[in-house]
C-alpha cells in the first residue's frame, strides 16, 4: 500500500478528496438539516453549465463557472415556499433538471461529447494538479474558518429550517445568503475536480450516515467528517487496487459506509433495553 501512494498523481487525488470531503460533509450537515439535498446537485450542475457554455464559446471556463454558481446561489437563497402543497426541494429540483438539460445540449455540440459528460458527472481526480489543490485548500480553508467563527448563526438558521420556522425569515436573510454563497463557492471548485455525483455524495452521504449514529450537533459534524475521510481513503485505494474510476469508487465506498451505519442503527434499535 505504501508503494502505491508514493506516486504523485495518487497523492494528489487522495489529498483533494480529503480536503473536499472535510468541508463538504460539514456543509452537508446544514444541507440535510434544512431538507435541501438537491441544492448541491443544482449548484453543481449550474457550475458545469457555466463550464459547458464557456467551452462552447471558447472562453475561460473558470470565471464563467464561478459567475454562474454565485448567481445561482444568490437566486436560490431567495426561495421561500409558503404554499404548504409545495416543498423547497421541488423548486430546486426543477433548477437542477433544467441546468442538466442545458449542459447536455451544449456538451452535445463538443467534439468529445460523451467523454465530457462523464467527466462532468464523476470528475477526474487523477488529473488534479498541485495548483488546483492549493486553490481548493485556500478557498475551503477560508470558508471553513468563516463557518467556525459564525457557527452559532449558521446552526441557529438551520434549526429554524428543521423546526419549519423558515417562513419567518423574510424575503432576504444575510446569513442564509452567506450560506448559499459559501456552498456555491465550495461546489464550483469541487465539481471541477471531483464531478457532480461525488460532490453530491460528499454533501449528503456522510451527514445522513452520521444522523443514523448520533443526535448531537458536535458529534454529527465530527462523525460526518470522519466518514468522508474514510470514504476518500478507501475509495482511492479501491480505485487503484482494482483499476476503477476514482470518483465512482469514492461514491461506492461512501455508499458502503452508509449501509454499515444503517445496519448498526438497526442493530442498536433491536437491542433489548435493560430493566
Amino acid at each position: 500500500m505504501s508503494e502505491m501512494f508514493s506516486q504523485d498523481f495518487i497523492i494528489n487525488a487522495l489529498t483533494v478528496s480529503l480536503v473536499m470531503g472535510l468541508l463538504l460533509s460539514y456543509l452537508g450537515v446544514h444541507v440535510v438539516g434544512r431538507g435541501i439535498v438537491f441544492v448541491d446537485l443544482a449548484l453543481g450542475q449550474i457550475s458545469m453549465l457555466g463550464v459547458a457554455l464557456a467551452n462552447y464559446l471558447e472562453k475561460d471556463p473558470t470565471f464563467i463557472a464561478i459567475l454562474f454558481t454565485l448567481l445561482g446561489a444568490f437566486l436560490l437563497s431567495f426561495i421561500n415556499v409558503k404554499d404548504k402543497r409545495l416543498k423547497q426541494e421541488a423548486i430546486i429540483g426543477i433548477v437542477y433538471a433544467v441546468a442538466s438539460a442545458a449542459t447536455v445540449l451544449l456538451i452535445s455540440k463538443a467534439p468529445h461529447g460523451e467523454s465530457d459528460i462523464s467527466e462532468v458527472l464523476f470528475g477526474s481526480l487523477f488529473t488534479v494538479t498541485t495548483q488546483q489543490i492549493l486553490v481548493i485548500a485556500v478557498v475551503f480553508g477560508v470558508i471553513g474558518l468563516l463557518h467556525v467563527i459564525f457557527r452559532t448563526k449558521f446552526f441557529e438558521l438551520t434549526e429554524k429550517f428543521e423546526n419549519h420556522e423558515a417562513a419567518n425569515l423574510g424575503a432576504f436573510n444575510f446569513w442564509n445568503f452567506l450560506f448559499y454563497v459559501s456552498i456555491g463557492l465550495a461546489i464550483v471548485l469541487a465539481v471541477r475536480a471531483g464531478g457532480v455525483i461525488p460532490v453530491f455524495s460528499y454533501i449528503v452521504v456522510p451527514p445522513v450516515s452520521a444522523i443514523l449514529l448520533t443526535r448531537k450537533n458536535t458529534g454529527l459534524v465530527l462523525i460526518a467528517m470522519a466518514i468522508s475521510l474514510l470514504g476518500s481513503f478507501f475509495g482511492i485505494y479501491f480505485s487503484i487496487q482494482f483499476d476503477f474510476p476514482a470518483g465512482s469508487s469514492v461514491v461506492a465506498m461512501l455508499g458502503g459506509i452508509f449501509v454499515l451505519a444503517a445496519l448498526l442503527r438497526m442493530a442498536l434499535q433491536q437491542k433489548p433495553k435493560a430493566h
